[in-house]
């Protein structure tokens, strides 16, 4: 499913600068993300991706410059706004999961829908379509630790978007798996993107996954090269 170019932007990014000590690792990064698009952030180590990944999810605050999140302006956010914008609109996908050992593949998924106050009967049903979506109702009952890597972010997947959020943001989803794992979860992203319409920024070193992206923007020093 192609994004659509006339809809309200889900992210909107303004000439954000981000300092740390006198090293500049963000200048003047500005662009925009529509509903459903997938937008591959690339460039060199060290060219400020991470950083800006951090900064669109609220976890770093720029020195200067906006983001806004479905309207929302992220920067200006204090701690309980910013953990209430984080529930509702953003879910996040790690290179290494980041799954809470001592809770089962389903309480993992159920946790983001806890945290929003979701009826129980409802978390209920919206977990066992997650589960299912991704191919993991036999493992619903399973610890983290007794998943294969590419089970895990499988379940990292459906916990990141069980809350329908309007933007996804992953920092290297496919780094710690191997190739056929890789190639499985960047199948996944892409469909389960197409089929809920939410936007998807990626940071990646991985051609094949920028290959599942609409678009690629490239960094350079902090500055946007390319795609902007």
């Amino acid at each position: 499913m192609a994004p659509d170019r006339f809809a309200p932007s889900v992210l909107n990014v303004a000439a954000v600068v981000k300092n740390y000590g006198a090293r500049r690792v963000l200048d003047g990064v500005s662009f925009t993300v529509g509903p459903g698009e997938r937008v591959a952030l690339t460039g060199p180590s060290g060219s400020g991706k991470t950083t800006l990944l951090n900064c669109l999810g609220g976890v770093d605050r720029p020195d200067a410059g906006s983001i806004s999140v479905r309207g929302t302006p992220v920067h200006t956010l204090d701690s309980v706004a910013l953990a209430r914008l984080r529930r509702t609109e953003i879910g996040t996908i790690f290179q290494f999961f980041h799954l809470l050992p001592t809770l089962t593949a389903a309480e993992n998924i159920e946790l983001p829908l806890q945290l929003i106050n979701v009826p129980a009967p409802e978390r209920a049903e919206r977990v066992a379509r997650a589960l299912d979506r991704v191919g993991l109702i036999p493992r619903a009952a399973a610890l983290p630790g007794q998943l294969s890597g590419g089970e895990q972010q499988r379940v990292a997947i459906a916990r990141a978007l069980v809350h329908r959020p309007g933007l996804i943001l992953a920092d290297e989803p496919t780094g710690n798996l191997d190739s056929a794992n890789g190639a499985n979860i960047l199948a996944l992203l892409r469909e389960l993107s197409d089929e809920t319409g939410t936007a998807l920024v990626l940071v990646t070193h991985s051609e094949d996954a920028a290959s599942i992206c609409h678009r690629r923007i490239n960094l350079r020093d902090g500055r946007i090269v390319s795609g902007g």
